[in-house]
């Protein structure tokens, strides 16, 4: 089983701290975790900021093997120093970094690079709110493409 993620950036997660960090780390490993051995053969991540990146970092630390699938070459060039650099400290460590489009900011590439990913996965494991914008968009995509989606949104905010 092929799973990708979808999920906001940290200023809808509860802020850009080491303790949220670690919360979203938490919660993709507990939800991986019980598929080491039985079948999460790869997990792809888009590499943004937020729930991606925790969820490449927790299949990192479980050894499951990650792709990052970027929009496009640049696409963090805005972030702070410190979220680049932990972007660049995961891609020595995944399978490829496939870039989706070419070089430049355009808004419809993160979408692309959305596409891309559920495409490419079999399961589609999300953090979303149900709020509209990038990860509403890709989690219609999925519901359109017929993939399955695990949205763990409510316990991660202590509802479930």
């Amino acid at each position: 089983m092929i799973v990708c993620g979808t999920g906001h950036r940290p200023d809808k997660l509860g802020g850009y701290g080491p303790d949220v960090a670690g919360k979203l780390i938490a919660l993709a490993r507990s939800w991986l975790e019980p598929f080491v051995d039985i079948g999460v053969d790869k997990v792809i991540s888009g590499g943004a900021l937020g729930w991606d990146q925790a969820l490449a970092d927790a299949a990192l630390w479980l050894n499951i093997p990650v792709e990052l699938y970027l929009p496009f070459p640049g696409f963090e060039d805005r972030w702070p120093t410190e979220s680049k650099l932990h972007l660049y400290s995961q891609m020595p460590q995944v399978l490829g970094v496939h870039y989706i489009c070419g070089p430049g900011y355009a808004g419809w590439k993160m979408q692309e690079r959305n596409k891309a990913m559920v495409d490419d996965a079999d399961k589609v494991l999300a953090l979303w709110n149900g709020s509209t914008g990038g990860t509403g968009n890709c989690i219609a995509y999925a519901n359109k493409a017929g993939k399955p989606i695990v949205n763990l949104w409510e316990i991660y905010n202590g509802k479930a």
